[in-house]
């Protein structure tokens, strides 16, 4: 039985540049092929047990041969596989997408191509330069940088290329640049023509550089311009000085600041796309993975069964409801099934979650931790009261032993648990203790527990602001050898955002 590739285009760098049929073909994926140049948060939208193969290709090293990359698409697709191959930009515009269609076609592999946004005309827009302008340039061309260097000689027509497009796009052509401007030079193009230089673009860390034919390739040497990047050659790069859109972000009170997000790899982008529109370049590296509880449902199950015993339930987080409602749908029972139970939830998240199963939570305390649910509840439980606490395996004791303080009969059924995620833990715990975050997030304990555990210890968070979420997170982080940069006011991740936006903002 044969498999499926899909050739799909990742964008230019930014990873929300995505397509949405890319995204959903990452979605059912069981192998990912991919690129250097596609950001990693990309990978997060392919399920967590599917293959994973990086075959980047840097301008002095390749992880794989083309002809190796493209046999394995077909290997694997011949083991009845469901593959994407993942590649920056658009699998047909200098991404020798049509060197593996045309190998899948020969085995007779059926695939698909999914287009994306090429960098020839994202990262100029995002430099504010606008590969074409009614009153400036009406054509535009996009060259590869360096040609296949097996071919023996240059199919270049540099005497109609130079003169005959308005914007020249350059990919991939920095490490060739003097070539480039001389022949564009010999072949009519002016030496005074503007010119643009950008790396990295649309991405935080994007640089542009303007200046004029004669003079890119100095220019590019002398500020030390490093691949990726691309040329740009015509008068629409005038425009930039007005069209810098993407510059202006710099004004941003998070902008240029690198901020680590320790969160499950299914809730982190919540807090990711916060920290972003503020301006900062976030790395996601998922401190925990949420499991089903070491011991299995049990608990859960027999309280499900007995749910009308029920005066109250507390849900202490998102993802105890996401986990409790997941049971009851197992059990084949919905919402009805709590009858007339009252419903107390720790925070607006978790009250938020609970609105999306049909319920409105009667109790959330201005205070969310536990100290806070035992204090609301002071005086609403009836005598004898019984309430069921699904919540994670491991937790602090203070809510079910302040509720039983109070006269209630309480039931504690785990309904999942936090462990490590799998991550570098070396190369991570490098590149902390080297300074490369001014920030790493914490919204729980066990963000805090297992980031220790997978970078060996705390050590490595010395030269990085720890934000947490709130003091109990505050509270492990101390306990683990961690000073709190920051806490959070409000226990919540647009607090958490606010906080960091605050410290990280100049002193008057």
């Amino acid at each position: 039985m044969k498999g499926m590739v899909y050739l799909v285009g990742a964008g230019p760098g930014d990873y929300r540049l995505i397509t949405l049929k890319g995204i959903e073909c990452l979605k059912r994926a069981e192998v990912v092929v991919y690129d250097r140049l596609a950001d990693e948060r990309i990978l997060a939208w392919a399920p967590a047990d599917a293959e994973r193969i990086y075959v980047g290709k840097a301008s002095s090293h390749h992880t794989m041969r083309q002809e190796d990359i493209s046999a394995l698409l077909a290997a694997k697709a011949q083991e009845g596989k469901t593959v994407v191959r993942l590649k920056g930009g658009d699998p047909f515009v200098f991404g020798r997408g049509g060197e593996e269609g045309l190998l899948l076609e020969e085995k007779g592999i059926p695939f698909e191509i999914v287009p994306g946004v090429t960098s020839a005309i994202s990262v100029p827009a995002y430099a504010g330069i606008p590969v074409t302008h009614r009153a400036v340039a009406t054509s535009f061309a996009v060259v590869t940088g360096h040609e296949d260097p097996t071919k023996g000689g240059s199919n270049m027509r540099w005497d109609k290329l130079a003169t005959g497009v308005d914007t020249l796009v350059f990919l991939m052509g920095v490490a060739n640049l003097p070539r480039i401007t001389q022949k564009l030079i010999e072949n009519g193009r002016s030496a005074d023509t503007p010119a643009a230089v950008i790396r990295w673009g649309t991405k935080p860390e994007q640089r542009v550089l303007v200046t004029t034919v004669g003079r890119a390739a100095e220019d590019v040497q002398r500020a030390g311009l490093k691949p990726p990047a691309i040329f740009l050659v015509g008068d629409v790069v005038k425009l930039r000085d007005r069209l810098q859109w993407f510059d202006r972000l710099s004004q941003r009170p998070l902008f240029g600041r690198r901020v680590l997000v320790t969160r499950a790899r299914s809730q982190a982008s919540r807090l990711t796309a916060a920290l972003e529109e503020l301006g900062a370049e976030v790395r996601e590296v998922p401190a925990i993975r949420i499991a089903p509880p070491a011991d299995g449902y049990a608990a859960i199950d027999a309280a499900i069964g007995t749910l009308m015993d029920y005066q109250w339930l507390v849900f202490t987080s998102a993802n105890g409801v996401s986990a409790f409602f997941a049971r009851l749908a197992a059990a084949g029972k919905d919402a009805r099934a709590l009858g007339y139970a009252q419903v107390a939830a720790i925070g607006t998240a978790t009250a938020a979650k609970l609105r999306e199963y049909g319920i409105r939570a009667d109790v959330v305390p201005e205070e969310f931790r536990a100290e806070g649910v035992v204090a609301a509840l002071k005086g609403k439980l009836p005598p004898h009261a019984r309430v069921l606490l699904p919540r994670a395996e491991q937790a602090r004791e203070v809510l079910p032993d302040g509720l039983r303080a109070l006269g209630a009969t309480v039931d504690v059924a785990p309904v999942y648990r936090t462990e490590a995620a799998a991550a570098d833990g070396e190369a991570l715990a490098a590149e902390l203790a080297a300074g490369a975050y001014d920030y790493v997030t914490f919204t729980s304990s066990s963000t805090v527990r297992n980031l220790a555990k997978i970078l060996g210890g705390s050590a490595p968070l010395a030269h990085t602001r720890a934000a947490c979420i709130g003091p109990v997170t505050a509270e492990t982080a101390r306990e683990l050898g961690i000073e709190p940069a920051l806490v959070a006011e409000e226990y919540t991740i647009a607090g958490l955002t606010r906080a960091i936006a605050a410290d990280a903002a100049p002193e008057d």
